[in-house]
């Protein structure tokens, strides 16, 4: 057990992809909630920044340069970790690359390292985390997920085929923590459309510069959703409206979603601008330099979500209601007693 003295600290949090993008949003997060914060990504110049503002907020922090393609790096980046800020308590796999381009483009290795990024990548993260929290027995890994997890769209197949994979291996390590009666809780968060870096960094083949489909949320309002799973464990938070819409509207009616994204989804993933097809990406190395948590689409990306709201205050809405429910039912038993004293 980790222990500190100040009365504020929560603990340890791993984040990957913690350099730019929702990883950085998820830093502030759990440092501002009170962890310590380990953080894993590739570009050195967004962790220097990650790690400073980590310390602004009043806690500590240790970065480790690392591709989570890599198991044994992944592996030694979590001993350094321990090794520096104590027993890690909460895993998040966020890290996550690209591509977007028609199926009938994409190159054997694109397919290769999208997967080893973002669905071996959290598979690694997994693994190195159970090996520290098993025997505890305790500790918290979320799974960073999408309403892709649960519905392809055109022009991103290897990231929807990576998330469908993830929610497979979660599914099975899930049903298997349950069967050990394990305390080490997993949960994972499915994503809507986000203003995050990504757009700007992918490797993409489209002949305008892609953009977030449906309603563009900032990554602030699902890294809240990702610290609150952490320690609210729930077999699956769906963040915004437009993921609930999806995957439950893939499973009434697939045949309706293939059709609005064939006639919809070329169109609406890209700008009107025009992109320079010779501009940098991330799918093999970082981009330099700090880029923060948001994309360009600030102006169109919303701070808010009902639906989140809504989600992370259930249980006392639930209370409530009861309560209230319990007064209502009350009132009428009274009532119905007054009535019948005077039938008497």
């Amino acid at each position: 057990m980790n222990e500190n003295n100040d009365s504020n600290y929560k603990g340890v949090a791993v984040v990957t992809g913690a350099s730019a993008g929702l990883g950085r949003a998820i830093v502030r997060e759990f440092a501002k909630q009170g962890y310590d914060v380990g953080l894993l990504a590739r570009g050195l110049d967004g962790l220097e920044g990650a790690k400073k503002e980590v310390a602004a907020l009043g806690r500590k922090s240790v970065y480790v340069q690392v591709d989570v393609a890599d198991a044994d790096a992944v592996e030694e980046a979590a001993a350094k970790i321990e090794e520096e800020l104590g027993e890690i308590d909460v895993w998040v796999n966020n890290a996550m690359n690209s591509v977007f381009s028609p199926v009938k483009k994409m190159k054997a290795n694109e397919y290769k390292r999208v997967t080893e990024v973002t669905y071996l990548g959290q598979v690694y993260g997994a693994l190195s985390a159970l090996k520290r929290m098993l025997p505890r027995d305790r500790g918290s890994i979320v799974f960073v997920g999408s309403a892709l997890a649960y519905r392809g769209i055109p022009l991103q197949s290897a990231y929807c085929a990576s998330k469908h994979a993830i929610q497979g291996f979660y599914d099975s390590l899930r049903t298997e923590l349950m069967h050990d009666k394990s305390n080490v809780k997993i949960t994972m968060v499915q994503l809507p459309a986000m203003n995050t870096t990504q757009f700007g960094f992918v490797k993409t083949r489209l002949p305008n510069k892609p953009r977030p489909m449906g309603t563009i949320y900032q990554p602030e309002v699902a890294a809240e959703v990702i610290a609150y799973a952490a320690e609210h464990e729930r077999r699956e938070y769906r963040v915004g409206y437009s993921t609930l819409e999806a995957i439950i509207g893939n499973k009434i009616a697939p045949w309706y979603a293939d059709f609005v994204l064939a006639n919809n989804a070329i169109e609406g993933q890209q700008t009107e601008e025009p992109e320079d097809p010779n501009r940098d990406h991330n799918l093999w190395d970082p981009i330099p330099g700090d880029h923060g948590a948001h994309g360009s689409f600030d102006d169109q990306a919303t701070y808010s979500s009902p639906q989140v709201w809504l989600s992370l205050h259930r249980d006392s809405i639930l209370k409530g209601a009861l309560a209230l429910g319990g007064v209502v039912l009350g009132g009428l038993l009274a009532q119905k007693w007054v009535n019948e004293e005077d039938d008497e």
